[in-house]
C-alpha cells in the first residue's frame, strides 16, 4: 500500500477568533501543533500550509511536518498549495484544519482504512443535537435532525480523485465537496464529539478542559 499525507491547513487570518487562532497556545503547545503531531502520529508525512507572512518568523517552525508552505487567498487555494508539495506516490491523502486539535490518532486512522477499503473520499460525522431551523423567505421551520450529521475532519481521499477535484481550481467549503461537485462518492465515518472546531475564545478554553481530562485519565 502507497503512503500516506495530510495536508494540515492552517492559513486563514483568523479574522472571527481576533487573531491567528493557529498559533494560540493550548495545553503548553500551540493549536497547529496539536492537530500536526496526531496527523504525523499516522501519516507518513504532513504538510503543514501557514498565512505567506508566518512563514519568516518563528510561527513558521511547525515540529513534525514535513514541510511548510504558503496558503492560498481562500481555504481551497491553501489546499491546492499543500497537495502540490505532496508527493507523487502518495495513495492516500488527507485533509484536517489545523483548527480542530483535538482529533485523535483514532481518528486519522478510521479516516484512512476507509479510504483503504475503497472509498474515494471519507468524511467523519457526528449527529446534530440541536434543535435546527431552516429560514426562508422571512419564514421558519423545524428540520428533521436526525437526517442532519456535522462534518468534521480529517477528511480522507484517494490521492487521484483529490487532485482530479482540485485541478479546476474551484471552491467549496471543504474538500469532499469539491469531490462532490465532480461527480464522486463521500463515505461518512464516524467522528469524535469532542473533535470541535475552534473558532472563538470559548472554544480554546472548551479544548483546555478536555486536554486536561485526556491527561488527567478515568478516575478510579
Amino acid at each position: 500500500m502507497g503512503p500516506v499525507w495530510c495536508v494540515v491547513v492552517a492559513g486563514g487570518s483568523g479574522r472571527r477568533y481576533g487573531g491567528a487562532k493557529q498559533f494560540e497556545l493550548l495545553a503548553g503547545r500551540r493549536v497547529i501543533d496539536h492537530s500536526v503531531a496526531a496527523a504525523a502520529s499516522v501519516c507518513d508525512g504532513v504538510v503543514a500550509v501557514l498565512p505567506a507572512d508566518a512563514l519568516a518568523g518563528a510561527d513558521g517552525a511547525v515540529p513534525g511536518a514535513a514541510a511548510v508552505v504558503a496558503g492560498g487567498d481562500t481555504r481551497a487555494g491553501s489546499v491546492r498549495a499543500g497537495l502540490a508539495t505532496v508527493p507523487d506516490d502518495a495513495e492516500v491523502v488527507l485533509v484536517h484544519d489545523a483548527a480542530r486539535p483535538l482529533a485523535t490518532a483514532e481518528l486519522f486512522a478510521r479516516v484512512v482504512a476507509a479510504v483503504r477499503a475503497g472509498a474515494p473520499a471519507v468524511v467523519p460525522v457526528v449527529p446534530v443535537a440541536d434543535t435546527i431551523r431552516e429560514v426562508v423567505d422571512g419564514a421558519s421551520r423545524v428540520v428533521d435532525r436526525d437526517r442532519l450529521r456535522a462534518v468534521q475532519t480529517p477528511q480522507g481521499f484517494d490521492a487521484a480523485t483529490l487532485r482530479a477535484a482540485h485541478a479546476a481550481d474551484g471552491d467549496a467549503t471543504d474538500d469532499a465537496g469539491l469531490v462532490e461537485a465532480a461527480g464522486g462518492m463521500v463515505a461518512l465515518v464516524e467522528g469524535e464529539a469532542a473533535n470541535r472546531k475552534i473558532t472563538d475564545p470559548d472554544d480554546r478554553l472548551v479544548a483546555e478542559a478536555v486536554l486536561a481530562a485526556r491527561t488527567e485519565g478515568p478516575h478510579p
